[in-house]
């Protein structure tokens, strides 16, 4: 038998192979953040001074820098599961965008934080349960995330899973920053930073299993 025969032999059952969309993977991804949102805040889990709080800068910095984090880091995600794509970029791009933000929280601190022991503005009881919902809230887009990662075709598995595990920990994050009651930027910075860090590392063991490295 012929090499060309041998080949049409072998490929003559196999369907085809339908073409990513990176647009419609990313509309999935933000369609799932927005339902958690909705039934989050339907369960009325919002904060209960937010109609005060919505206009201030601390606010402001925290809900839009995560969901400008939330974002971006899906894009980035979903990118990196392109056999063409360099995902060591992503991630760093991913980090500078949040170490950027934490600095930003800097500006935006509310009057009296100062002044209060480095205990007191952390919380440690109150942080652990933060960082413990912002993963149980990432773990559905982590899902989706390692289902999108695995239809596609990335040669640096363990690269986009850590981007993926980013992706889904600040997506977790910005969902429940309509949550949490705390107003000290250091508190935001070391439970959120915590909390992702925490998705990250579940997402960069588990998601490449399936594939060989």
């Amino acid at each position: 038998m012929s090499n060309e025969s041998l080949i049409a032999e072998l490929s003559s059952g196999l369907a085809p192979v339908q073409r990513r969309n990176m647009l419609r993977e990313g509309v999935l991804v933000i369609a799932l953040s927005a339902v958690e949102l909705a039934l989050f805040l339907a369960l009325g889990m919002m904060r209960p001074d937010m109609h005060h709080m919505g206009g201030s800068p601390f606010l402001i910095w925290r809900v839009g820098s995560l969901g400008f984090l939330a974002v971006t880091a899906c894009v980035l995600a979903i990118r990196s599961y392109s056999p063409t794509a360099r995902p060591r970029r992503g991630v760093i791009l991913a980090c500078a965008l949040a170490i950027a933000a934490i600095a930003a929280g800097g500006l935006v601190a509310p009057e009296g934080v100062s002044g209060r022991t480095l205990l007191e503005r952390i919380a440690p009881a109150s942080g652990m349960l933060c960082a413990a919902s912002i993963f149980v809230l990432s773990l559905p887009i982590m899902a989706l995330l390692g289902a999108l990662m695995r239809r596609a075709a990335p040669t640096q598995p363990r690269l986009s899973a850590l981007a993926s595990g980013i992706a889904a920990g600040t997506c977790g994050a910005f969902v429940f920053a309509f949550c949490c009651p705390f107003n000290d930027p250091l508190y935001i910075v070391v439970w959120y930073t915590v909390g992702c860090a925490t998705v990250a590392a579940a997402a960069r063991w588990r998601l490449p299993r399936r594939f060989r490295l």
